[in-house]
């Protein structure tokens, strides 16, 4: 309740609420490629309660065949263009599961729009979050997936992302390892690796790797979903335009992203950080989905510390405001919710106050340089370590931490005066150069 009361100390420079719209987000779409469309069959949020307003979808497909594509869909969640690879024209969507069933039921307008993304003579991959014994299962529930014989030019893969109630006892174990004091090697050790936190992220990083392999080095487009399409699908395509897409590794786009993929996508976070890893109860639906998101954005801003324009206190500040905030941003589970409780004119937006000149100065990065460049994370088991930033920082001093940081930034500003020191003098000698008399041969 506390964002509803919550009165701004400072000045409202940019409202965050505006800043990443659907709409303003298509007109770069637009600029790039005619196929695609902004839909507004969601309008009033009657086709599917956890979409936006807004969805972009295939220009061919019209408003009636999403209808009918949703109720083939798990919660309404019909296939949504993620991401357009401008490289090749390869897209990544994302969707909820097939109501496929036990009959092996289909619906010919989801044949038809996922087969809208794909070019003449082209295939395309299906990435399923969940293995293949999960999605039989789903199947005998009325859920499934989709069937070779009605996709044929969709060849289907099959990941173990594991569910929520998985992942909030593998973060009950973490945190108790982490608090053991008990200083045995052995044992330490031991609690981490029965807390199989790594090997969430591992398995995260991995499929993630896989959906942008497909798209930039098979030239393939792709379609990813688990069960509801809100978590493990969500953390997939975020992290797949990490790798790929440059913009997606600065600051504003890193937050249009978290907008974009997260909270208009509706990642139900009132549910999933209800009370976090120190709460007695168990809820049900209590789970570190977006955590373990930017558990692994950290591994790769690690791996690769020179081309993300954000520093680690930007990943850890919004872990916190996704749990405990003073601002609207992560309240609620979709988009509905938050139109209902008119969370845009009744709370602060998050994005307001981080993007203030002041705060953006402690959550830059100070070695960061554009790379245009595709990124490979390492998912070897060597390459991923305990992101002690979250997990052990009320376990270690950070003055060492500040100091090395100091002294850093110190170098950099250092080695900038010098470059332009080199820059000046070699201005000078080529207009000493310019200006000496031609010798004149006898």
């Amino acid at each position: 309740m506390y964002p509803f009361f919550y009165r701004p100390m400072f000045e409202v420079l940019e409202d965050g609420w505006n800043s990443f719209l659907p709409q303003n987000a298509f007109k770069g779409l637009e600029s790039m490629t005619d196929e695609w469309r902004l839909s507004e069959v969601n309008k009033d949020f009657s086709v599917c309660s956890s979409y936006p307003s807004l969805v972009v979808v295939p220009k061919d497909v019209d408003d009636d065949a999403l209808r009918k594509v949703a109720t083939f869909r798990h919660g309404g969640r019909f296939p949504v263009l993620s991401y357009y690879h401008s490289k090749n024209g390869m897209v990544m969507m994302r969707a909820g599961q097939p109501l496929a069933g036990t009959n092996g039921r289909r619906c010919k307008e989801d044949e038809k729009l996922i087969n809208a993304t794909l070019r003449p003579g082209k295939r395309g991959y299906i990435i399923d979050t969940r293995t293949i014994n999960v999605a039989q299962q789903a199947k005998a529930r009325g859920g499934g997936f989709e069937s070779e014989a009605n996709y044929p030019q969709w060849r289907r893969i099959h990941k173990s992302i594991e569910r929520y109630n998985v992942l909030q006892e593998s973060l009950i174990k973490l945190v108790e390892a982490c608090n053991d004091q008990s200083h045995s090697m052995d044992r330490w050790l031991s609690k981490l690796e029965a807390s199989n936190w790594l090997s969430h992220v591992r398995e995260i990083l991995t499929t993630a790797c896989l959906a942008a392999q497909c798209i930039d080095r098979e030239g393939a487009s792709v379609l990813v979903h688990g069960t509801e399409g809100t978590d493990s699908t969500l953390q997939v395509t975020s992290l797949a335009q990490i790798i790929l897409d440059p913009s997606c590794r600065t600051i504003k786009g890193f937050q249009r992203l978290v907008e974009r993929e997260w909270i208009q996508a509706g990642h139900p976070f009132q549910q999933r950080c209800a009370q976090s890893a120190y709460s007695n109860s168990k809820p049900r639906h209590e789970a570190p989905v977006f955590l373990l998101f930017l558990d692994c954005v950290w591994q790769i801003l690690r791996q690769f510390p020179c081309s993300f324009e954000f520093n680690e206190s930007f990943l850890v500040l919004l872990f916190e405001h996704a749990y405990a905030s003073q601002f609207g941003t992560f309240l609620c589970n979709c988009a509905a919710d938050r139109a209902r409780l008119s969370l845009p004119e009744k709370t602060v937006s998050l994005w307001s106050w981080m993007n203030r000149p002041q705060e953006l100065e402690h959550l830059t990065n100070p070695l960061y340089e554009a790379n245009s460049l595709v990124i490979w994370p390492s998912v070897a088991p060597q390459s991923l370590l305990l992101w002690e930033g979250v997990f052990l920082r009320w376990n270690r001093s950070s003055k060492c931490l500040d100091e090395a940081y100091d002294e850093m930034v110190h170098i950099i500003e250092y080695n900038k005066e010098l470059q332009n020191k080199v820059n000046c003098l070699r201005r000078q000698l080529a207009e000493l150069e310019t200006d000496e008399p031609v010798l004149q041969t006898p």
